[in-house]
């Protein structure tokens, strides 16, 4: 027996399903549970916003970097023992992120928990092709994809739940207790055929080794970007020397990764691949994809927070109504993607969610829960439409022996797409709320009619309040500063979503340019 053919064992494979899912389950939601908690970690930990946004883009980064690893390590340690590793730090990283007694602490324990997490899900579906018979495979990956898509709606309320009820450390602490009954019945449930090792160790003597330089020139590449990204504003950016350094290692490590990964027999990333057109266009749609929907998922709940006074549980509830559509238009696009060509649903989808991002350029003081809630249930809409055919389109034309490089490389896009634009997204809201706030500020003189006669009659208001004459002038100035800062903000957040409306648009044609496939072929099932 192969060591491609998992690690069978005599339990009911429904079980086997339903436990690599619950692991997979934990490893999605840790992408979205610490969005709406980041209000309440920032304060927690006497940090700025911007940099509690670095919890959820190192997850991020480090759960891409090592997706590019996983197929290598599985060879190596067998696909049973890596995948109780990666369940086993992922657990122990996620309880250090609850007892994190600093910034610093934590985006450790996150970088851990995205290195567990990010190997977990593709051999997740290993074990389960392998578990069930070929002609029940099928309803597997079905329950394992509704399990994955459940977790993204799950974790902006269950985050914001915690929060609010307990407190933030709760969000990484309750896969503690799940984590290890998991890895119980993992252990328990999935056995490694006999002579698995030595067949492992045949295998390896004759294929090339690991390219551990290209890894470590891709991780460098992508957290000296990550680094910049986060760091730029709040350092000046090519102002500061630590930036310039950072982006000098940064190029350094791209302009060495090219040539390397070139030449190398068993690259960590086929460059060859990412650059042909079918594959690479997938690639960048999926880059922009995963922009779209970590960037909205992490800032609209931070926009009703801060601007509109919503409690963290009404921020992820206000998400949830878009992840309940997604996971109706899985089915829907699942039945589609056997009749029309890719390019057509991917083009759609994209419109479907420039069309919601369109939606809320339009926020405003006064925006009600539903607006929002329906722009989400748009990106809702179209989401499936993207993430079902991408898979099937980006492996046309790849050869068996390369499926598992490019599923690793589809999932590393998502999550290198999603860090990107969580960071290019907080640098747009930080940068323009300065500048808004100081092109609004220019209005605030006494030769202006509006303001001197705004300003007058809160002053009449505030007196009819009983302050005094003084007091009412600094509670009407007070309030005029007040609504220049909401203004800005609001102001802000516009610009962020209309440049998500066009990266959204941009993402049409590009997929307009794909080849069309032969139709009726599964897809594997990414997360």
């Amino acid at each position: 027996m192969s060591t491609n053919a998992a690690a069978r064992s005599l339990a009911n494979p429904w079980i086997i399903a339903i436990v690599v899912a619950l692991a997979s389950f934990m490893e999605v939601l840790d992408t979205t549970i610490a969005n709406v908690a980041l209000n309440y970690i920032s304060g927690g930990l006497g940090v700025s916003q911007d940099e509690a946004s670095w919890v959820v883009t190192t997850y991020l980064v480090s759960n891409a970097v090592i997706v590019t690893a996983t197929s290598y390590l599985v060879r190596i340690l067998g696909r049973r023992t890596f995948f109780l590793s990666c369940l086993a730090l992922f657990t122990v990283s996620s309880v250090m992120c609850g007892f994190a007694p600093n910034l610093q602490f934590l985006l450790l324990a996150r970088i851990l928990q995205g290195i567990g997490g990010g190997g977990m899900v593709p051999v997740a579906q290993s074990i389960l092709a392998d578990s069930f018979p070929p002609e029940k495979r099928g309803q597997g990956f079905a329950l394992f994809g509704v399990a994955v898509v459940v977790a993204p709606v799950v974790g902006p309320t269950l985050g914001g739940w915690l929060s609010d009820n307990f407190s933030w450390h709760w969000c990484f602490l309750i896969n503690g207790p799940v984590g290890i009954l998991t890895l119980a019945a993992v252990a328990m449930l999935i056995k490694e055929p006999a002579g698995a090792a030595q067949e492992r160790a045949q295998k390896r003597s004759q294929e090339p080794g690991f390219d551990w330089i290209g890894f470590g020139l891709v991780a460098t590449f992508l957290g000296m970007l990550e680094l910049m990204l986060d760091r730029g504003l709040e350092d000046d950016w090519f102002g500061s020397s630590f930036i310039v350094a950072a982006a000098v290692i940064c190029a350094l490590a791209f302009l060495l990764m090219i040539p390397w990964e070139l030449k190398h027999k068993n690259p960590a990333v086929d460059i060859r691949m990412l650059v042909s057109r079918q594959f690479g266009t997938c690639f960048l749609v999926m880059m922009a994809t995963g922009a779209l929907l970590l960037a909205t998922t992490q800032y609209l709940p931070q926009l009703v927070q801060q601007n509109l006074g919503y409690t963290a549980t009404w921020a992820g509830l206000m998400l949830s109504p878009g992840g309940v559509v997604t996971m109706i238009m899985m089915f829907v696009v699942g039945f589609l993607s056997s009749k029309v060509q890719p390019k057509y649903l991917i083009a759609i989808g994209a419109g479907f969610v420039a069309l919601s991002m369109y939606q809320v350029t339009s926020v405003y003081s006064g925006v009600d829960f539903w607006y929002l809630a329906e722009a989400r249930m748009l990106q809702g809409i179209g989401l499936p439409f993207i993430f079902l055919p991408i898979t099937s389109a980006s492996y046309d034309g790849i050869p068996s022996s390369k499926t598992d490089q490019a599923s690793a490389l589809l999932n590393a896009a998502r999550n290198t797409g999603g860090s990107i634009g969580v960071s290019l997204i907080s640098n747009i809201i930080t940068h323009r709320e300065q500048f808004h706030q100081s092109r609004l500020v220019e209005h605030i003189v006494p030769s202006n009619s509006a303001y001197q006669d705004t300003y007058d009659q809160l002053s009449h208001y505030f007196m009819a309040q009983g302050s005094s004459l003084l007091t009412s002038k600094q509670q009407a100035l007070a309030w005029i500063n007040q609504q220049i800062q909401s203004q800005a903000s609001f102001l802000s957040y516009v610009d962020a979503f209309w440049v998500l409306t066009l990266i959204s648009l941009a993402a049409i044609p590009l997929a307009l340019t794909l080849r069309n496939i032969t139709l009726g072929k599964k897809a594997s099932i990414g997360h």
